[in-house]
């Protein structure tokens, strides 16, 4: 499977980082560049549960194909959900349930760097994601 555009540049801009700190750096950049959700986006039926911080996600079908966008309070989130966000744009319902997060995180070299809680978050997001592609 070709992986997203969005996707890829994140794979390349990960792999070109010498350590954990430059990779730290890169994933708060990419969480700035998250589109931002308007005040009643950010609503409790939109809230993903299961993560420690706050996270709302929204996601919309486009022939078959999904676009999510996402917002949290905490910077080092807004980045892991950046990613995740590159990952899954413009995937099919399939596509989506069939998505290993841990490989994924893994590629980029992120993988040590998530706290159980962290990735339990967003694994949450996943789910959420994929409830909403089924629906």
């Amino acid at each position: 499977m070709t992986l997203p555009s969005a996707a890829q540049q994140a794979l390349d801009a990960f792999a070109a980082c010498p350590g954990w700190e430059q990779r730290a750096r890169l994933l708060m950049q990419w969480g700035e560049r998250l589109q931002p959700l308007t005040e009643a986006e950010r609503s409790d039926s939109n809230r993903v549960h299961g993560c420690e911080s706050q996270v709302w996600l929204v996601g919309e079908k486009h022939d078959d194909r999904w676009r999510f966008r996402a917002a949290s309070d905490a910077r080092l989130i807004r980045g892991l959900l950046a990613v995740l966000l590159a990952r899954v744009d413009g995937l099919s319902h399939a596509e989506l349930a069939a998505l290993d997060l841990a490989d994924w995180f893994a590629q980029l070299g992120l993988a040590r760097q998530l706290s159980p809680s962290r990735s339990n978050g967003l694994n949450a997001v996943l789910q959420r994601m994929r409830e909403l592609a089924s629906g």
